[in-house]
């Protein structure tokens, strides 16, 4: 016995001296991308195994001299490789278990899924990209793309009035000058006044990547002097996929503040002047209006709920694809805001305070699907539609007046796409692509309510003003790409381009207004908590006429024709495109009341010549050098050519029919290293001159100052950009940071004793900030199915609102927020997540910069600077399930 008890420690021990530790990666056979989350099992010894991780690496100690290692993972062929006994760092290729049909082969799988994905689109692209994937979407701590898009290197975004991300803005330029798409066909946008696209009304779920271009290539739209922005909707899998996920949560804001909320289901989405057949004769009573709407109510908000679904699957021998999507998000924000210094010229009483309450509610749906004729045809079909609706109470008031908005908006894009591809003669040299593209964006403000107050009464003259407004965006439009692909001896390949591209897009917009005074008069004005305690018990009488004639009643049609020829040379290490663009702009708009100040037509039309030049060098192994020199323009929006005169929050703003077009010639220089699959280390360096950059100023006109979009003068904007990431077994970090200055001279008014005279100022352009960073830090635990991220974004020091005044710019502040995010994954498909934003809640100023004109101003300060305006968001909590099959 004991004899027997001996051998076997002894037979324990010399196991335990022989075992060794071994190390090894699973890759993709074919592309050779790191793969997460694989099973890596021991044969003989079915109970030892390990889980590979973030860098697809895993760690088995064996004991054995030789054994065999069993891989699996979805979507790939089970792996099985023998381990001789002098093996310690083994890699296992698992090759796709893609269909093969009659004579077809159907490879359904969309890279930019994975982060190796990402990267490998990054590193085979000709110009300047940067790509999100799928799955950092999923687990980053934002719901909309408006602030997924923050995360990548040289993009900040521009909030909302709730804090919410809304636009971006690429290296700095503002939201105006980059274009948004869908599936690489772009989309009109919803916005009243601008062409430019509100991000958050995607649903950040609906997405399998997102990209954004920097440098333009002659087959792209020339009006991106910023970038794109391409939005990849989910694609048809290779096999079949059911996803589900619900979540909720809460705004902190509200943990000790009632969320103000009205009737908006009462509104009548017409004016009285539409209800009435848009007579001549449009006078109007109390009898034309409802006050259902004004009903307001203060209490806790619901908690945030958002839900998601996806199905996708293949059919008919796997020759149809379908993917169908849907999201739905109801949350609610909130924004508290003091106005401390006023603009001169207009009048305060003390600090204005502005509590803002938003209910947002977006649904996203769209169907993708895609057939496989045979080898060479396949045809793709895309319906998207994306809704957005808020409902948002604006309470404004000083020490002696104030204003309650009650605004309810809607929004939404509508888009079908047709495409087909098709290949031709031997190997492919030839291809034809073509798009129908037909697109409408939609926004309505009906019944826009805002209440005056005088004190504790209401404001007897011109107590109330209702506003009206809606507008539509139809576009149509084709794209035809013609390729041909000629291989020369020793290997240099020509690809030659050519295609057109012709849109036609047409524009209405509607502004009816009208105005109240109080119905008991001066002598007998209504206090709140006396006369009345909700608004809709306030008696008016209306103005017998309404404002219809201004100019915002307009019709608008733009068409746009373009054509490219762009050549592609490629010898071993180099690549070479060439090419160049023709647009032609025909852009106009029509007043529905034309008035005597103003022109009742306008018209733009020009030609602008695009040429582009990109060259990539493959300057080591998994390395690329790239320079790369585009022309681009940007294009007034239609508003902005109208000559309009409108009362808004702030200012009174104007269009102008002068306004011309930007050119700008674009460089960029970027060195990209891809260690492996996963990990990227890029560095690039960007320069772009302007001619007749457009900016939004305050210009005096008399004695009113106007918010306008102008033509200062040409300027320059250049920068850096670095870009990291690097995996480990279970942590991760993704870095960047963007240092852009940019800079434009301008004619500035400055006082001299009681004359006024003109000195020129030197700036950067509005908007941009000239530091911008991003730190990701990622967890990841295959094994016991836990992963997180902690995420801190700094956006600098920026221009926000530009003064005709010398030195009297108003600036935003350095901003810095913190997010994170946890999921928890279970075998059974299951995971349950957390997110949080904004936790430090850090409050967003803007200012004055201090100076001579700053001197007797009797505000509070920061570093000496005239602090204009502070606001707060509240922190944000959400808590959800997921499931895929």
């Amino acid at each position: 016995m004991k004899s027997s008890l001996v051998l076997s420690l002894l037979l324990l021990a010399t196991a335990n001296i022989n075992a060794r530790d071994i190390k090894g990666k699973v890759k993709d056979a074919q592309t050779g991308e790191e793969i997460i989350g694989a099973s890596i099992l021991i044969k003989e010894e079915p109970g030892k195994g390990a889980v590979s991780g973030m860098d697809g690496s895993f760690n088995l100690s064996v004991a054995r001299p030789k054994y065999t290692l069993v891989c699996s993972y979805v979507g790939y062929k089970k792996c099985e490789v023998e381990i001789g006994n002098k093996d310690t760092e083994i890699v296992i290729p698992l090759k796709s278990d893609d269909v093969v049909l009659e004579g077809v082969t159907v490879i359904a799988n969309n890279p930019g899924r994975t982060e190796a994905g990402a990267r490998g689109i990054e590193r085979a692209a000709m110009n300047v990209v940067n790509v999100m994937s799928a799955k950092a979407i999923e687990l980053s701590p934002d719901i909309t793309v408006a602030n997924v898009i923050q995360r990548m290197s040289g993009v900040t975004i521009e909030r909302n009035s709730s804090g919410e991300g809304q636009y971006a803005i690429l290296r700095g330029m503002d939201k105006r000058y980059n274009y948004t798409l869908i599936n690489g066909v772009k989309i009109p946008s919803p916005d009243n006044k601008n062409r430019f696209v509100p991000l958050d009304i995607f649903p950040s779920e609906m997405l399998d990547r997102l990209e954004v271009t920097k440098s333009l290539t002659a087959n792209m739209e020339g009006d991106g002097i910023g970038g794109a922005v391409n939005l990849i909707m989910k694609d048809a899998p290779s096999e079949r996929q059911f996803t589900v996920n619900l979540s909720t949560g809460y705004n902190a804001m509200y943990f000790d503040r009632d969320f103000q909320s009205f009737n908006h289901g009462a509104i009548v989405k017409q004016s009285p002047y539409e209800q009435m057949g848009k007579p001549e004769d449009n006078r109007v009573t109390m009898d034309n209006f409802t006050t259902d709407n004004l009903r307001m109510t203060w209490k806790k908000p619901l908690p945030d709920l958002t839900a998601g679904l996806s199905y996708g699957d293949r059919f008919f021998d796997d020759k149809l694809g379908v993917m169908l999507a849907g999201s739905f998000l109801n949350t609610y924000r909130g924004k508290e805001s003091e106005l401390l210094y006023y603009q001169p010229g207009t009048t305060h009483d003390g600090i204005e305070y502005r509590n803002y309450s938003s209910q947002q509610t977006r649904i996203g749906a769209h169907a993708k699907l895609d057939y496989h004729i045979n080898a060479n045809h396949k045809l793709t079909w895309y319906n998207g539609y994306m809704d957005m609706r808020e409902a948002e109470v604006r309470d404004k008031y000083d020490d002696k007046e104030g204003s309650v908005r009650m605004k309810w908006n809607r929004q939404y894009i509508v888009n079908s796409t047709l495409k087909g591809e098709h290949v031709f003669l031997d190997d492919g040299a030839l291809r034809l692509n073509w798009s129908a593209v037909i697109s409408k964006a939609y926004s309505e403000t009906p019944d826009n309510a805002e209440i005056f107050m005088q004190g504790s009464h209401v404001r007897t003259s011109e107590g109330a003003k209702r506003r009206w407004e809606h507008n539509s965006d139809n576009d149509k439009s084709g794209y035809v790409d013609l390729m041909y692909k000629l291989k020369l001896d020793g290997g240099s390949i020509f690809d030659f381009s050519v295609g057109g591209m012709y849109r036609d897009k047409k524009r209405d917009s509607f502004f009816n207004e009208y105005k109240f005074d109080s119905a008991t008069g001066v002598k007998d004005p209504q206090y709140k908590g006396e006369d009345w305690n909700n608004y809709d018990e306030i008696l008016f009488t209306a103005h017998k006429y309404g404002n219809i004639s201004d100019p915002l009643n307009y019709d608008a049609s733009e068409k746009i024709g373009a054509a490219y020829g762009m050549a592609k040379y490629t010898y071993l290490n180099w690549e070479f495109i060439a090419g160049v663009r023709v647009e032609h702009t025909n852009q106009g708009y029509v007043l529905e009341f034309p008035t005597e100040n103003a022109d009742p037509e306008g018209n733009q039309k020009y030609t602008d010549i695009l040429p582009s030049f990109h060259v990539k060098y493959g300057v080591h192994k998994n390395a690329n050098l790239r320079f790369s020199y585009a022309r681009s323009i940007n294009r007034p929006s239609f508003f902005e050519i109208v000559p309009y005169s409108i009362i808004n929050e702030d200012y009174k703003e104007k269009g102008n029919p002068d306004l011309k077009h930007t050119v700008a010639d674009n460089i960029d220089l970027r060195y990209e290293f891809f260690p492996k699959s996963s990990e990227q280390f890029m560095v690039g360096m960007f320069y772009k001159r302007l001619q007749n950059p457009i900016e939004n100023g305050l210009l005096n006109e008399g004695q009113t100052t106007y918010y306008k979009p102008m033509n200062f003068g040409n300027a320059t904007n250049l920068g850096v950009e670095v870009d990291i990431m690097k995996y480990f077994n279970w942590f991760g970090i993704k870095a960047n940071y963007t240092y852009t200055h940019s800079s434009i001279t301008t004619d500035k008014r400055i006082m001299e004793g009681n004359d006024v005279k003109s000195v020129s100022q030197t700036r950067p352009l509005f908007g941009q900030a000239a530091h911008v960073a991003n730190l990701s830090l990622l967890f990841k635990s295959t094994k016991y199915g836990w992963e997180g991220q902690l995420v801190g974004s700094y956006t600098g020091k920026r221009l926000s609102d530009i003064s005709n005044w010398y030195n009297d710019d108003i600036w935003e502040d350095g901003y810095m927020q913190l997010d994170a995010s946890v999921e928890k994954s279970f075998k059974n498909g299951i995971s349950i997540f957390a997110k949080a934003s904004n936790l430090l809640d850090t409050p967003l100023l803007r200012f004055i910069q201090n100076g001579p004109h700053t001197e007797s101003v009797n505000s509070e300060r920061k570093d000496g600077n005239v602090i204009e305006r502070k606001e707060w968001h509240g922190q944000s909590f959400m808590l959800g399930i997921r499931y895929k099959l």
